[in-house]
């Protein structure tokens, strides 16, 4: 019923998306086929954009599930043609994420799109709503993965392994980070809807500042050591080693001078 109220071209998927789409086919493929002259510059690009086409199905599965949920207005807002020049705030939703890729190698999604929430009934759907989107995340690094833990790396080249394993790299912090229950975070948004109306109005204010806390307290050396120790860990068990990610990193970072081991690292 409530697709039916959203126009065609409500849902049509939008040429700015479809062209970051073709940037990541293309750069991909000059990462793996080697075709560019310089393969940090095709990775970075590759990667980033990768980067942005999931950062706008994370905003597409808040939406999309806000609409099923009870929120009509989403359609004429654009969010359903997964552009990403429609979102409500452009430089927390694409711009701040890509400077903590290229700053810390950190996958950081930003708050994008506003939901009517008085529209949507029931605890239970609000808590999906903020949800939906890191679980995006926690699907776009299943896929990435999917080759080191299929064992699936034969014939796989080099450079494409290892922008392969960063970009995992960036959805798993991205879907962790994401679900920390700190006020502007979905990880807030999930529990929100459970807590007391004075609770809720006493975090408020501290909304607008949860991200920058968060990217903030990552500088911390500590937290930094303990928290990527647990992505580590994940990603081991999925598959891909320290090794590979620092490396897709080196290469991500084509403005700097290369680590002599990750050109020779098989």
């Amino acid at each position: 019923m409530t697709t039916a109220t959203t126009r065609h071209s409500d849902r049509r998927i939008s040429p700015v998306f479809i062209g970051i789409l073709a940037v990541t086919a293309v750069t991909g493929g000059a990462t793996w086929t080697g075709f560019a002259e310089q393969p940090g510059v095709a990775v970075f690009l590759f990667v980033t954009a990768a980067w942005i086409v999931s950062l706008c199905l994370h905003e597409y599965a808040h939406a999309r599930t806000a609409l099923h949920s009870g929120d009509i207005s989403i359609g004429a807002k654009g969010y359903l043609t997964l552009n990403p020049m429609k979102y409500t705030h452009a430089l927390l939703s694409i711009v701040l994420p890509v400077i903590f890729v290229i700053m810390g190698g950190i996958g950081l999604p930003g708050g994008a799109v506003f939901i009517e929430r008085g529209r949507i009934p029931g605890r239970w759907r609000h808590s999906l709503v903020s949800a939906a989107g890191p679980l995006t995340n926690v699907l776009f690094a299943v896929v990435c993965t999917a080759p080191f833990w299929l064992d699936a790396l034969a014939g796989v080249p080099r450079d494409f392994r290892f922008a392969l394993a960063f970009l995992a790299l960036l959805q798993v912090t991205a879907a962790i980070l994401n679900f920390l229950p700190v006020p502007g975070l979905d990880g807030y948004g999930v529990i929100e809807p459970w807590l007391s109306h004075n609770i809720r109005r006493q975090v408020e204010p501290f909304a607008p500042f949860g991200l920058l806390f968060v990217f903030a307290v990552l500088w911390i050396p500590s937290v930094n050591t303990a928290f990527f120790d647990v992505i580590d860990t994940i990603l081991r068990s999925l598959g891909i080693s320290n090794d590979q990610t620092y490396c897709g990193y080196d290469l991500f970072r084509f403005w700097r001078e290369s680590n002599p081991y990750c050109s020779v690292s098989p």
